[in-house]
């Protein structure tokens, strides 16, 4: 019961992030460099598609020019692949 309950607080942590990331109220950016605990599990692809005019064609272009795999978790991330990441998103 205990991991249930904990699983839904992941998930319900992860949609409200999700939902904030799509209104603007939180940058992906930070998010990236400095992932929270609860998220160390999610794949990145999910995570982009939340921001603003990105959509999966644009999603997996920038995967792929950073040569980061679409099933990549954003805990699975290494330093050079998040500020390379970043430094794409920020064009």
């Amino acid at each position: 019961m205990d991991a249930l309950q904990r699983a839904n607080e992941i998930r319900s942590a992860r949609a409200q992030l999700k939902r904030e990331l799509k209104a603007g109220r939180v940058h992906i950016h930070g998010v990236l460099l400095d992932p929270p605990e609860y998220l160390q599990n999610a794949k990145v692809s999910e995570l982009l598609l939340s921001v603003p005019k990105y959509g999966r064609v644009k999603v997996n272009r920038l995967l792929t020019q950073c040569r980061i795999s679409p099933s990549k978790t954003l805990g699975g991330l290494s330093e050079r692949q998040r500020h390379e990441l970043v430094g794409n998103l920020r064009r």
